[in-house]
């Protein structure tokens, strides 16, 4: 057993220790509020996915190639989240986008050669609901995913 000064050094040891942890902590989720409170803002779309292609494409989001992940989460995309009904072939995508220019992040997306490679891969599994959809995420106009208008949200 240590003495009475070694008991109250490891008490002090700890509690700074356990303080710099609680700190660490409280700055991390400062952060993950600073970026959710700065204009977030949800999307949800939807697109027809070939049934022919269906089981290639449930495989392949189970295993999204890395750089493809980062750059999602470089154009500031975050709960990113894609739904398959099998009964309507539909996907349904929600995400929430926490930047300052959706088109100006999206358009940095369409010019990453590797999103570029993955949608090659993956667009000819879909269909777009929209009349002359062009492929990619990010399209606007005619686009290829169909973008949903939010009715309700509840936190």
């Amino acid at each position: 057993m240590g003495t009475i000064q070694e008991y109250y050094f490891q008490q002090r040891f700890l509690k700074n220790d356990l303080k710099l942890r609680a700190f660490q902590l409280a700055r991390r989720n400062m952060s993950t509020l600073n970026q959710e409170s700065r204009s977030t803002k949800r999307y949800a779309q939807i697109i027809r996915l070939r049934s022919s292609s269906a089981a290639e494409y449930i495989s392949l989001h189970q295993r999204v190639w890395p750089d493809v992940l980062s750059r999602i989460a470089a154009s500031n995309i975050h709960d990113y989240s894609i739904f398959y009904d099998e009964h309507t072939g539909l996907l349904f995508a929600s995400f929430k986008y926490t930047g300052d220019s959706f088109e100006a992040d999206m358009d940095e997306m369409k010019e990453d050669k590797e999103t570029q490679r993955w949608w090659a891969v993956t667009d000819g599994m879909q269909e777009s609901l929209n009349e002359g959809g062009g492929g990619g995420m990010g399209s606007r106009g005619n686009g290829w995913w169909r973008e949903l208008k939010e009715v309700f949200h509840a936190e």
